[in-house]
């Protein structure tokens, strides 16, 4: 299992870097597609949809998807900016506020039909991030997905070593608060790094301030922090749903939602952050 887990990890990260550092913007597009159009499978499956519900609901999320693309690249240039803005507030607001408060409540979209706009909420503005954020650099991108992947790998790590108190047993027994420390202390460092390799790449908001590094540093702490919401809250979805994974399109990870659980969270508020 962990051989083809390392595997996999491999060659789809040899993949993406190669798309993203080397793709048109068409291209990328596309490809940031099929990130979302197999999560939108995955997610009709588990509000227990139908197969040709999740058929319709995977059509849906990518019409919505070209749709947005079509006005990035045709649109007047305000209505596109009111357009991404709300897209990322709206994600951002959801994150922020919405999900905690559902995750303290112990509370899930109930109706099949808000489950399915939840999802729409959740797939199309990480899409939208996705291909907003590259067309600053792809290099920007890298960075902003690096938070939730180390933010990822140093919760697993120092929860396994150290994890004595559990963070959420009713949704996820494996996370706890030393993994959390974990995460926070290697973002932390990672803040440092950028802070002194990578200036140029802080949100503009954060460029002409003189607490500058300071600010890098909370803004990833906030980035962490809702990555480990997304988290929790897709693994509230499964638990509902009575599954361990999303789905089991990559051998040794499970599903594509389970490995963007964390950046569909955090990848909408950096876009919001970078259009400030």
């Amino acid at each position: 299992m962990l051989r083809t887990r390392v595997i996999t990890a491999l060659v789809l990260l040899v993949l993406f870097l190669a798309a993203l550092f080397w793709l048109p913007a068409r291209a990328w597009a596309a490809f940031a597609g099929l990130l979302v159009i197999p999560a939108a499978w995955e997610w009709g499956k588990l509000i227990k949809l139908r197969q040709a519900a999740c058929g319709l609901y995977v059509i849906v999320v990518a019409a919505v998807c070209a749709a947005l693309f079509m006005l990035m690249h045709g649109g007047a240039p305000n209505g596109r900016l009111g357009v991404q803005s709300a897209a990322y507030l709206g994600a951002s607001v959801f994150w922020v506020i919405i999900v905690p408060l559902w995750l303290w409540r112990s509370w899930l979209p109930r109706s099949r039909w808000l489950a399915a706009l939840t999802g729409i909420v959740v797939l199309v503005p990480t899409w939208l991030a996705l291909v907003e954020l590259r067309s600053h650099g792809p290099l920007l991108l890298l960075l902003l997905m690096s938070v939730a992947w180390i933010s990822d790998s140093a919760a697993y790590f120092a929860g396994r070593r150290f994890g004595r108190r559990k963070l959420a047993p009713s949704i996820s027994p494996g996370k706890t608060w030393e993994g959390v420390a974990g995460a926070v202390l290697a973002v932390s460092a990672y803040a440092v790094l950028w802070s002194y390799a990578w200036q140029p790449y802080f949100p503009p908001v954060l460029q002409s301030m003189r607490f500058g590094a300071f600010g890098m540093l909370l803004f990833l702490w906030l980035l962490a922090a809702i990555g480990i919401y997304g988290d929790l809250f897709e693994s509230a979805v499964k638990r509902r749903a009575g599954v361990k994974d999303s789905g089991s399109l990559l051998p040794g990870h499970g599903g594509v939602l389970d490995r963007i659980d964390a950046l569909t969270a955090v990848l909408p508020l950096a876009a919001l952050a970078y259009l400030l």
